[in-house]
């Protein structure tokens, strides 16, 4: 036998799946799928084409315009100058002690986004979090890109201790008692694919395919056929971000049919009167009816009645899907899923209720974990001032302005130096010409990244950090069955270093090393970690494994509650004794709260808001598509966008634009061809024309995580992401959450060549 074949595959794990991984001959890797996982996705190969990618980072680079004295302009566009790991970190702290000593913590943005690594200890985000801490902290961003509305408008309707975001209801539960599943954004198992930590059992698929065996029937609304592709179900083709009406005339049909479970209404809720006025029209003279829903979301109103009278009928479970509330007024769907769920008297009862997220992570559905995973101490952050997370551009381009948020008035900071560690904001937010030109404004840019993606390329300072499988970690997400040891399988690219290492070094220079490292080693923190979690763990598995044994092994068992759980089951059961975190105790349909804070973006009790840019104006005329940017099917988020299952989804290299074959006859396209995006904001981008009868005329989905490539002249992003068009601009002020699912945008057919590519090759190196 050869060397080949007598190296190990070892266990590691990553934010798409756990995997067995061997370094190759060639200094490559090859990957197979994990024993434990039933249902394996096809992401974990990117890894095997990224490891020694053209555009890995091979040693610290400093921006030429930063070196020369020019702090600001060119960001995004300007060469790099290779310099020493010593030289580096000494340009890194001295810019720390000066921004620090002469502006404070306020001045300092610790900009992370949490996915760079599915490990606990070589996590990016508490890595940065944790050196910042010593300086005295940082800025932060509260919420998250994915459901910064949920995240803010659930507490206040059923408290932060009844929230299914944490707690949802289990596949057990759902699989023989659910009668009729309604998927407001279907079940889009393909994002079941992650989990935060490393998912290792990878079962939404099957359940979703056990429902429809058990019985239950699926309905998926929305503009994609594709959201839920996993069993037979129908497809209710609703108009783009007109759910809330369908549900308010859900709820009318509800009403005027005697069928709202009122028993329910009227022990568990507080509100529902306020909210049954609204929807009758006592409050504002418009019945929100079935044939008032009809002309706005495109739905015929019998098939409205149809689908209330079976939810009336069966026990019925309502999924809002969290990209509805990635969109203008997100807080509203959310909100007005869980009073339809309230009034069908369904919550807390096996097979119906509500959830938030089912087939948008791996973890949603899955039985949950009786303890807490290891996480990383970061210590205090002494900083106050904090940013809704998807209100970056704001903060640098308005500092000292104010803003709302979950009723209160907080004011942008001024931001001198912008510290990133794991993340791409240049995929991951909308509108990234206006981020780009954010970007210009601070006075330091420092990132630490693989790859030369397009947010390396807005620093000033770039600094080259390791892939997962180049060092050692433990993956542990939350309801997932394993701990899995992350062996290290390769030796790190060229001058790579890992985050913890980086950040030892720097803060050597101020003399805050042992403070950081707390005199251990990675390998000494990963046995400091899982001990800890072990000592916990033997109270309800004994026998949980030492570390040695658990590496040496490569997983060890979770203990894992394995009953069938109904979200808010305990508090049907008992809601005197054991009331919501809401004022009232109870699920609140009407906030006194939310009233109190005045938004007309967001009132006490869900309406229906049009948006602002989506139907009666002009732009709708000039922009007649809806944009859809779902996530992507062959990575997470932009993550090895070179990998082969990210490449396999595109075409010429570009993103694939879906669209109906009779909106593609209407503008002479034909599959393959290349098309030009654009929005109201003078942005554009390319992509290549696919068709097909499972998406809803007048609507075109792009996925998001192409490596932003900018043509800065043109405003044109010739990879295809269409955040390059999306709208930054929040949920409401409420919530301030994202809103880049959805927009309006032309598309034309494309003349000509298509543009070079060049975000897969690195910027302009000159000597030092």
């Amino acid at each position: 036998m050869g060397a080949e074949s007598e190296r190990e595959f070892l266990p590691h794990s990553s934010h798409w799946g756990s995997f067995r991984a061997r370094g190759t001959a060639a200094g490559g890797i090859e990957v197979r799928a994990h024993e434990l996982d039933p249902e394996p996705y096809d992401l974990i190969h990117n890894v095997t084409d990224a490891l020694r990618h053209p555009t890995r980072i091979d040693r610290p680079y400093v921006r030429r315009g930063w070196l020369d004295g020019n702090r600001t302009a060119r960001r995004g566009r300007d060469s790099f100058v290779p310099v020493s790991w010593e030289r580096a970190t000494r340009l890194v702290a001295d810019e720390l002690s000066r921004v620090y000593g002469e502006f404070g913590a306020e001045a300092v943005f610790g900009g992370s986004y949490g996915w760079a690594s599915a490990g606990r200890f070589h996590h990016a985000q508490s890595q940065v979090h944790r050196f910042l801490n010593l300086y005295g902290g940082y800025v932060r961003g509260v919420t998250n890109y994915s459901l910064g509305a949920a995240l803010v408008v659930v507490p206040h309707v059923v408290g932060a201790n009844g929230s299914m975001l944490q707690s949802s209801s289990t596949w057990s539960d759902l699989v023989g008692n659910c009668e009729l599943f309604v998927g407001f954004g279907g079940i889009a198992t393909k994002n079941a694919a992650v989990n935060a930590g490393g998912p290792v059992r990878h079962v939404a698929r099957q359940a979703v395919r056990d429902l429809h065996e058990a019985g239950c029937r699926l309905v998926n609304v929305g503009p994609l056929r594709s959201d839920l592709a996993d069993a037979p179900a129908q497809w209710i083709a609703c108009r783009p971000g007109t759910d809330v009406a369908l549900m308010l005339a859900l709820a009318h049909r509800l009403i005027v049919t005697g069928r709202a479970d009122m028993g329910f209404l009227d022990r568990y809720t507080v509100g529902y009167d306020r909210l049954r006025d609204y929807v009758m029209g006592v409050s504002d003279g418009c019945a929100k009816s079935p044939e008032w829903a009809a002309g706005i979301c495109d739905v015929p109103a019998e098939d409205i009645r149809e689908l209330a009278d079976a939810m009336a009928a069966k026990r019925t479970f309502i999924s809002v899907a969290p990209a509805l509330q990635r969109a203008e007024h997100g807080e509203q769907p959310v909100w007005m899923g869980i009073a339809l769920a309230a009034m069908l008297g369904g919550i807390g009862v096996p097979g119906a209720g509500f959830s938030i997220g089912h087939g948008s992570m791996g973890n949603y559905g899955n039985q949950p974990n009786q303890l807490r995973n290891p996480p990383l101490p970061q210590g205090r952050n002494g900083c106050e001032a904090f940013i809704p997370v998807a209100r970056i551009a704001d903060m640098l381009l308005h500092p000292g302005e104010e803003f709302d948020f979950d009723g209160g008035r907080h004011t942008y900071p001024t931001v001198r130096l912008v510290y990133w560690a794991g993340g791409n904001p240049f995929h991951h937010h909308q509108d990234l010409f206006r981020l780009h030109e954010a970007f210009q404004r601070p006075e330091t840019v420092v990132v630490h990244e693989p790859f030369w993606t397009s947010t390396a390329r807005h620093a000033d300072i770039v600094l080259p950090v390791t892939m997962t499988v180049e060092r050692e970690d433990i993956a542990a997400a939350s309801n997932e069955p394993a701990m899995i040891a992350m062996r290290q399988i390769v030796p790190p690219y060229a001058q790579a270093r890992d985050d913890h290492l980086i950040f030892a070094d720097i803060a050597a220079h101020h003399g805050l090393a042992e403070r950081f490292t707390e005199g251990r080693s990675p390998r000494q923190w990963l046995e400091t970690l899982y001990e800890e979690w072990r000592t916990r763990a033997r109270a309800t598995a004994p026998e949980t494994p030492p570390f040695a044994a658990f590496w040496e092994r490569g997983s060890t068992a979770i203990p894992l509650d394995q009953a069938a759980h109904s979200w808010l089951d305990w508090y049907r059961a008992d809601p005197e004794s054991r009331p919501l975190g809401t004022p009232s105790g109870r699920i609140e349909l009407y906030s006194e709260t939310v009233a109190g804070f005045g938004y007309d973006d967001c009132p006490g009790h869900p309406v229906w808001l049009e948006p602002k840019e989506w139907t009666g104006s002009p732009l709708a005329r000039d922009h007649p598509f809806a944009l859809v940017a779902n996530q992507p099917s062959g990575k997470l988020h932009s993550q090895l966008d070179m990998g082969s299952a990210s490449m396999a989804t595109k075409q010429r290299g570009r993103e694939s634009l879906l669209m109906n074959p009779a909106d593609a006859a209407r503008l002479g396209l034909a599959a393959g061809d290349a098309v030009r995006v654009s929005s109201r904001r003078g942005a554009s981008f390319l992509a290549v024309a696919a068709l097909s009868s499972g998406v809803r005329q007048g609507v075109v989905r792009v996925p998001t995580g192409a490596w932003f490539d900018p043509d800065f002249d043109e405003r044109l992003c010739v990879s295809g992401n269409p955040n390059a068009v999306t709208r930054d601009v929040g949920t409401s002020r409420l919530g301030q959450g994202s809103t880049g699912q959805l927009c309006l945008v032309a598309v034309e057919p494309w003349h000509g060549p298509l543009p070079p590519l060049t975000v897969r090759m690195p910027p302009a190196i000159v000597p030092s």
